[in-house]
């Protein structure tokens, strides 16, 4: 199975971050391999040079693959440096999510 988690507003953070760890947990506790995702754009990008954000993403970097959207980065004044190291950059995330869709990722915004 694989899931693609989308958040655009800031305030949806922890949801997305209970829907990860619910999921990994899901997988683990049934012995099942899921492909997770997180992709971010909007204001929520702000949160990704937070320390709680940071911890989250270093805690599962093997286990969830996070993108953020350069445009957001760039209309919200954040650079790649700011950014976890295993954060990886799209040119769009709107774009990133539908070729995500089209490799069978299931759509999830909480």
């Amino acid at each position: 199975m694989k899931i693609v988690f989308h958040i655009d507003e800031t305030s949806k953070w922890q949801t997305v971050l209970s829907n990860v760890s619910n999921t990994l947990t899901y997988a683990q506790d049934h012995h099942e391999h899921i492909s997770v995702v997180v992709v971010v754009n909007g204001s929520a990008i702000t949160e990704y040079v937070t320390e709680n954000i940071q911890t989250f993403i270093n805690d599962h970097k093997t286990s969830v693959a996070f993108h953020a959207c350069q445009n957001a980065m760039i209309s919200h004044h954040i650079t790649a440096a700011q950014l976890p190291k295993n954060v990886k950059i799209v040119p769009a995330g709107v774009i990133d999510l539908a070729e995500l869709q089209d490799q069978g990722f299931r759509y999830i915004k909480p």
